[in-house]
């Protein structure tokens, strides 16, 4: 296969082809003449795994660009629309009752011994509801990107 007179047919890689022109050049020391023909890369062999390798490389690019794309491209076009679905959590009110006092805006504590005290809910101060944190007393639901908004904004302040 190789010869130890020819420092280039010494080395061997089935990526380079060196045929010498003449079958004396092959026990020449290495040197440049014209008409010498220098190694060359082949045609690279693929077998069935590395063209399904490629491709599944290929389509992995594809799909890691696609899927941002089409997700800003929806995102892009529920803003165009106009957003008219009722809160779920107030139905559209704008209000929630408040859970504390159930809505009477009066809270009824038992101190002992069979006495009991009634005094203004605290978390409400007797108005008997909330502004809906979900909509913001809008009545209106947020989208999802809106609420990730609000709610960034609520952390940072």
């Amino acid at each position: 296969m190789a010869t130890s007179s020819s420092p280039l047919t010494a080395l061997y890689s089935s990526f380079l082809s060196y045929t010498p022109s003449t079958p004396s050049m092959a026990a020449l020391p290495r040197r440049r003449r014209a008409g010498c023909r220098y190694p060359r890369i082949q045609a690279v062999d693929l077998d069935q795994n590395t063209i399904v390798a490629i491709s599944v490389g290929v389509v992995s690019v594809a799909i890691g660009i696609g899927i941002p794309v089409f997700y800003e491209t929806q995102i892009d076009n529920a803003a165009k629309r106009d957003n008219t679905q009722p809160c779920f959590p107030c139905s559209g009110s704008g209000a929630q009752v408040c859970r504390f006092c159930t809505g009477k805006g009066t809270v009824t504590v038992v101190i002992g011994g069979g006495e009991t005290e009634v005094s203004n809910c605290v978390n409400c101060d007797g108005v008997g509801s909330l502004t809906c944190t979900t909509c913001q007393g809008s009545g209106i639901q947020p989208r999802y990107l809106d609420r990730s908004k609000h709610l960034i904004n609520m952390i940072v302040e």
